[in-house]
């Protein structure tokens, strides 16, 4: 058992529920379901005793105690689920994700993720992290992102590996079908905060990120909190009569969460498929034709994570690895590419 003191911030909802939510360190991993079981339980504890009402009303800087239970242990057991294994040696794996798969066990989320099948692929060439039999995740990508991601087998990998994630000297490249073109002459691109232009029309994106106000679930860009992140993007290919959708490479300089999605939304070039950050955007009939369908249609965002580079954490030698699109966005990308073959014409047009 442990205990959490949250203190009510300045300007809070009028419910305690939702004054939690925003009050609570994200670190804390508690989300609201959490929260509302926590007040059911009677473990939280107000000015005036134990507080079960959600909705109770709350004031600024009011101390909250929360009492954490102790975590129940959960037992990674090993899966033979098949991989993609792009290189592999005694310290680290190279591994080419595909969507759908969960990168680490999570209360949601106990089997089938990239952690279970990794303990089985590697079995006794693991040789611990942390005192633990277990694969050292470095660096993760979103259960609906596909592409590549190095994880250690060894102690002293995963500290090195993890120093060159912690220094940004890792080179990662991501490939997205996106909302929109980036065109240097947008008057609104050019006046979206924290959106700039660098050499070779690259947009660069810098914000700060942290949890959104008041979904628990998604971040947000922030310019007076949160975390620094700066990524880059630059338009390969632009789609439509008038262009309406773009094949683009994203750089990451930082490595948070949603990164590139939460950026590419705030700069009003949302990821195709984004359930989350891609909003009421519809990609456009008249500019692009019947593929417009097959954009509605695409279940996930359109990210892959196509390119990575780092050096070796024990040898020193610079490695470098490129995945291909996977079937669905590559099937996507050539219908944008050729609308004729989806029984109406859009034009495409090179960046």
């Amino acid at each position: 058992m442990s205990n959490l003191v949250v203190t009510i911030p300045a300007n809070p909802p009028d419910r305690l529920d939702k004054a939690l939510a925003l009050a609570v360190p994200e670190d804390a991993g508690l989300s609201r379901s959490r929260l509302s079981k926590l007040l059911a339980d009677g473990a939280i504890s107000g000015p005036s005793g134990v507080v079960r009402d959600g909705k109770a009303r709350v004031t600024e800087g009011q101390e909250y105690l929360i009492a954490l239970p102790d975590p129940e242990p959960v037992e990674t057991r090993p899966e033979a689920i098949p991989l993609v294994i792009a290189y592999e040696d005694d310290e680290l794996i190279v591994v080419d994700k595909p969507a759908g798969m969960v990168v680490h066990p999570a209360p949601g989320s106990p089997s089938g993720t990239l952690v279970n099948a990794l303990l089985a692929h590697c079995g006794d060439s693991l040789s611990g992290i942390g005192g633990e039999k277990r694969p050292g995740i470095v660096h993760r990508i979103d259960k609906d992102t596909s592409g590549l991601l190095v994880v250690a087998k060894s102690d002293r990998a995963h500290h090195g590996l993890a120093a060159q994630f912690e220094a940004h000297s890792a080179q990662r490249r991501y490939l997205a079908l996106a909302h929109g073109v980036i065109d240097g002459a947008d008057a609104r691109l050019r006046g979206t905060p924290g959106v700039s232009f660098e050499d070779g029309a690259v947009l660069k994106i810098t914000s700060r990120l942290a949890r959104h106000g008041t979904d628990r679930q998604k971040q947000a860009v922030y310019f007076d909190k949160g975390r620094h992140a700066v990524t880059r993007a630059r338009m390969i290919e632009s789609f439509g009569t008038p262009p309406a959708a773009m094949l683009v490479e994203c750089r990451l300089e930082t490595g948070r969460t949603h990164q590139i999605r939460v950026h590419m939304s705030h700069a009003g070039l949302g990821l195709i498929g984004d359930p989350v950050y891609g909003g009421a955007r519809k990609a456009s009939a008249k500019a692009l034709g019947p593929v417009a369908a097959r954009i509605a249609a695409f279940s996930r965002q359109a990210l892959h994570a196509a390119h990575l580079g780092f050096d070796h954490p024990i040898t020193g030698e610079p490695l470098a690895f490129d995945s291909p699109l996977p079937a669905d966005m590559a099937d996507l990308l050539n219908q944008l590419r050729h609308p004729s073959d989806s029984g109406g014409q859009a034009a495409d047009t090179r960046a």
